[in-house]
């Protein structure tokens, strides 16, 4: 097994532009299709103007992130520089940081850059999601297991970088030891999502509460079969499960946390969704990077919360699309 696959992906890298196209009053879709404004293949590029717009960051394994404006998901550059790139997330200054599964290390993007402002080295491990605590700037990355080669010879953990550099706090945790999705709250908790069994079931959510050093496991009353994205949206825990049921469909749980406890108070199943990954949640749109099965992924918007239908999409020649985040122009 090779860990430019880790959650079961292939990817491959191509040259790709944007062309809009609104269908009526229904699914907006936005299709890539060549196009000369685009630099060379395999060069990071952007446009002149993006630093100016909000901009939406996704990433497809086959080692680009794409930048769209947002909302009106015009393709604004790629970023060329990951081996991998999975998760993604954002600081309030609007920087936005790449797990780079197959390189272990995380860069940092200045909003609108086209190099990375930084490298937090994470050698040993594979990186695959993130998430900064706003009110401190510290990052905390989920690494899916330590790493020899390709294989894998240790358990994951939650590296936590102060101020996003420097040395890591690095958390274990015996009930996952395959980790995926972290999100912190808006009072310095920090949730995280993985699996107890490689490529497997046996879903397991767990809280390190701000000043601890040890994770709480925490207990849901309905069954997640496959993490898909952990976030915070301001009022509760949400869990993505790209495996719904079993049945290879994608839902979104909001779950009310309490102690060592978690109630599921509101399950959207996601229409025309095959496996979603590191999704995000910006204001009242939910965006999903999804992999349907046999066919290539694609970016879902839906409206959060309740919306089964999505309200748009972007489709194109992408391998499998991962981490998506919004950044904010200051």
């Amino acid at each position: 097994m090779t860990f430019s696959s880790v959650a079961k992906y292939t990817a491959s890298m191509f040259l790709a532009g944007s062309l809009l196209t609104a269908c009526g009053g229904g699914l907006q879709e936005t299709r890539l299709t060549p196009t000369s404004n685009q630099s060379a293949y395999g060069r990071s590029w952007m446009a002149s103007d993006s630093g100016k717009q909000n901009l939406l960051y996704f990433s497809d394994l086959s080692s680009k992130v794409y930048v769209y404006s947002y909302p009106g998901r015009k393709l604004e550059g790629t970023l060329s520089d990951s081996a991998g790139p999975a998760g993604l997330c954002v600081d309030k200054s609007g920087d936005v940081f790449v797990t780079n599964q197959d390189g272990g290390d995380i860069l940092e993007y200045a909003h609108g850059g086209t190099q990375p402002i930084a490298t937090i080295n994470d050698a040993g491990y594979v990186p695959v999601d993130c998430s900064v605590d706003l009110s401190t700037g510290d990052l905390a990355v989920t690494n899916f297991c330590e790493i020899s080669g390709d294989e894998c010879i240790g358990p994951g953990n939650v590296d936590i970088y102060k101020n996003a550099s420097g040395t890591p706090v690095s958390i274990t945790d015996t009930a996952i030891p395959f980790f995926y999705d972290c999100s912190y709250d808006s009072r310095g908790n920090l949730f995280a999502a993985g699996n107890a069994t490689k490529f497997e079931s046996g879903f397991q959510l767990a809280e390190l509460k701000n000043g601890h050093t040890t994770f709480d496991n925490i207990s849901l009353n309905r069954v997640v079969f496959w993490p898909a994205g952990v976030l915070w949206d301001g009022k509760y825990v949400v869990v993505g499960d790209g495996d719904a049921g079993g049945n290879g469909t994608s839902s979104i749980h909001q779950v009310a946390v309490k102690g060592t406890q978690g109630t599921i108070v509101s399950t959207t199943h996601l229409a025309k969704a095959g496996e979603i990954a590191h999704f995000w949640i910006q204001g009242s749109t939910l965006i999903a990077p999804d992999n349907p099965p046999r066919k290539t992924g694609n970016l879902l918007f839906y409206s959060y919360p309740k919306e089964r239908e999505p309200t748009a999409v972007i489709t194109g020649n992408f391998g499998t699309l991962d981490g998506a985040t919004v950044s904010l122009a200051r």
